[in-house]
């Protein structure tokens, strides 16, 4: 009897504490964010009815009733468009939803009934669910608060990257010969920034995603603003700190750290602080086939984008005294999005490619022993797997609607199960097309895996 009290006190403890939990959906752009956002809260609306999610333990058992959205608790950040979303999707054509141009938020309240019942439980609870929607061209900038404007400059390195020289070639050509110590010209370092942004714009058309500061790519209204008008030396070394720092402040070096340093203070770091320091769970989505469609170079530079950017998340585990005074992200998902662009034997090798692409980032997380699930998902399905016969063998395709509303039936290719070499990129053994979403079912949009990655993030909490 008396553990049975203990038991019962312990789940009203419980239960008072964890009655909120805050969701970072991480990823860069075109990783399928909106997507996730937008799939997610209709599979949680539809929950216990028509959803389809036998991979979640208390949907399974009949105890998750459904969700709502609430109001949420900062009134000045934009409520994110989740109806402007559905209308896209429902649309006819049927199209993707508008990628993210800013800042937006949505709660949900999650009806549950508890897997235990005992003396003090209520019939059902409720968790409240904190859900943050923003470019992912922001999100690049959080590196940046690991560097001051020298070793920043000495980071973006063009040396070993002939694609994306050529991208930044007139910027290059701008800064070939000029002197940071000369006199400052506002109007010319402007020219110069613009021919910055311009590459960058550029190298994110290419397939690029290490590409910093981000909001240069998505400005706002800092479009013109000094604090968006400076740009690396990538010449500038190390043993030049002590001549570079004793320059004038009207030199040009001089201006642009001061832009730079302005940048980290009134730009970047009030981003993470008000969006990124308070998370409880994250999931990192990462478009693998795209960066694996667009070749080598920026395979190559999707992993050190992300390598960095992992480097930014503060995790560790929580208990009742940390969460008041340092919350950390203690329980962490990476997924390969759009994992219905590859036939489904083909998800088992997205896994493994998307694990040594963070080799690095996961080692260190699995030393800090937080816990981590690697999983390929499709938030929203846009193909349908088939099967075809060629030379009297049974072979697997995916049938489609490109975007241009041709239909489609292909086989994009076998994706290699660890780190593509170069015989993988000169057969060119892997291509796939984009395609339009598949529409509804009795409200419900259709997916892969997405009840997976709910079990990990929020399972435990619905117990």
């Amino acid at each position: 009897m008396r553990q049975s009290l203990a038991n019962e006190i312990n789940d009203l403890i419980e239960r008072g504490r964890d009655r909120q939990l805050r969701l970072a959906v991480t990823g860069l752009s075109r990783s399928g964010k909106t997507a996730f956002l937008t799939s997610l809260v209709n599979q949680l609306r539809h929950a216990g009815l028509e959803a389809r999610l036998d991979l979640l333990p208390a949907a399974r058992e009949g105890r998750l009733l459904g969700a709502k959205r609430i109001a949420q608790k900062d009134l000045d950040v934009p409520r994110f468009p989740y109806d402007e979303a559905l209308a896209a999707l429902d649309g006819t054509p049927p199209r993707w939803p508008e990628p993210t141009r800013g800042i937006s938020e949505l709660r949900l309240a999650i009806r549950y009934r508890p897997a235990r019942r005992g003396l003090f439980s209520n019939n059902t609870r409720e968790l409240s669910l904190d859900l943050f929607d923003y470019p992912g061209e922001w999100l690049l900038d959080l590196p940046l608060l690991q560097h001051d404007y020298l070793s920043w400059s000495q980071s973006q390195t063009f040396a070993h990257s002939p694609e994306r020289r050529a991208l930044f070639a007139d910027w290059l050509t701008a800064i070939e010969n000029l002197d940071p110590a000369a006199e400052a010209d506002e109007s010319r370092l402007a020219d110069i920034a613009a021919l910055y942004a311009k590459g960058l714009g550029h190298a994110r058309e290419a397939g690029f995603s290490n590409l910093q500061p981000g909001r240069f790519l998505l400005p706002g209204d800092l479009e013109g603003a000094p604090v968006l008008q400076f740009f690396p030396l990538p010449a500038v070394a190390q043993s030049d700190r002590t001549v570079l720092e004793s320059l004038p402040e009207s030199s040009i070096y001089q201006t642009l750290v001061r832009r730079y340093d302005h940048y980290l203070q009134r730009i970047v770091k009030p981003f993470y602080r008000n969006h990124f320091r308070h998370f409880d769970r994250q999931i990192v989505l990462v478009d693998v086939l795209g960066a694996l469609n667009a070749g080598p170079e920026r395979f190559e530079d999707l992993s050190r984008a992300l390598g960095t950017l992992m480097q930014s998340f503060a995790y560790g585990q929580r208990h009742l005294l940390s969460r008041l005074f340092s919350p950390r992200i203690d329980r962490l998902a990476i997924a390969a999005t759009k994992a219905d662009h590859v036939t489904p034997e083909q998800h088992g090798n997205l896994v493994t490619l998307l694990e040594a692409l963070l080799a690095e980032p996961l080692r260190d997380l699995h030393f800090a022993d937080i816990p981590v699930k690697a999983l390929s998902l499709a938030s929203i399905r846009a193909t349908q797997p088939q099967s075809v016969t060629q030379d009297g063998r049974q072979l697997p395709a995916l049938r489609g609607t490109t975007l241009d509303g041709e239909p489609s039936l292909l086989f994009p290719g076998d994706v290699p199960p660890q780190l593509p070499d170069a015989t993988f990129w000169q057969r060119q053994g892997f291509a796939f097309r984009a395609f339009r979403p598949l529409p509804r079912n009795n409200g419900v949009l259709p997916h892969i895996r997405l009840d997976t990655a709910l079990d990990w993030l929020l399972g435990d909490k619905l117990q």
